[in-house]
């Protein structure tokens, strides 16, 4: 517990004593009520008597105990919050892993159904680090490892606040960009093309170039995290084969039908 008092921040500690402060007034009232209720037809010495006790008593008892409960229910909102971040978060590269990224742009499409909006609008972009597995055989997994925080790294400075970053497994990552239009789908792809291969990157003591290659899908009318993906990967297989370190981007498809949302939806 005392390790647990020292990591508090005067903001916490006014917290604390807040909700303390205001339980033990709440169990004070509580008492005085009773007491009242019980005692008012007592003589005034015991009256008076009782009343004192009615009042001394909560303080002492409710006080440490509210402080307890306050700090302990504090704690464990700390604990559950690090355990959500952990389950939601790439252990590695500290972006999102997979599930949690598929399911929040999933959430996000979905509340632009639910507004029944037809015109929403934005991109998928899918990126995949190329030659990778020569890094990983050069230098080691170590600095693979390494190669993808660098990666990461250089993408982060290229998003708009509301942009999702998520990896997706092994050097494969996804970037979705809500409300983007199809030149800012194109102009973040090419700065995070860009940022990638001028990010400092030097395994063992030697420069080695990290580049990678990026396909997208934009859309702007209703569909699913699956169907975008699927499209944007077929993308980044083309700017594989186009020669790598290259951004191919395209809308998408006009007649693919997201399968998982209801006919009535899109009516």
């Amino acid at each position: 517990m005392r390790a647990s008092l020292k990591k508090l921040s005067w903001s916490a500690w006014l917290q604390l004593a807040g909700w303390t402060v205001f339980g033990t007034l709440g169990c004070v009232a509580f008492s005085l009520a009773v007491t009242f209720v019980l005692f008012q037809n007592a003589g005034a010495e015991v009256f008076d008597l009782v009343l004192i006790e009615a009042t001394v008593v909560p303080i002492l008892l409710a006080a440490p105990l509210f402080f307890y409960l306050t700090l302990k229910l504090r704690e464990l909102a700390i604990v559950n919050h690090k355990l959500v971040v952990a389950a939601s978060t790439d252990a590695l590269t500290a972006c999102l892993n997979r599930g949690a990224f598929s399911s929040r742009v999933n959430d996000v499409l979905a509340r632009e159904i639910a507004r029944r909006n037809q015109r929403t609008m934005g991109a998928l972009l899918v990126i995949d680090a190329d030659h990778f597995k020569t890094i990983n055989d050069s230098f080691g997994h170590a600095e693979g490892d390494v190669a993808l925080r660098v990666i990461v790294a250089a993408i982060q400075p290229c998003l708009r606040s509301d942009d999702m970053l998520g990896r997706l497994g092994g050097e494969e990552f996804a970037v979705f960009l809500p409300g983007a239009s199809p030149v800012n789908a194109a102009d973040i792809a090419e700065r995070i093309r860009r940022s990638v291969a001028e990010a400092p990157f030097q395994p063992a003591g030697r420069l080695h170039r990290l580049t990678v290659s990026v396909g997208g899908a934009v859309f702007n009318s209703p569909v699913g995290f699956e169907e975008l993906f699927r499209v944007a990967d077929l993308h980044l297989y083309e700017a594989k084969g186009a020669g790598r370190n290259r951004v191919e981007l395209a809308p998408m498809p006009p007649d693919l039908t997201p399968g998982w949302l209801a006919p009535s939806l899109l009516n």
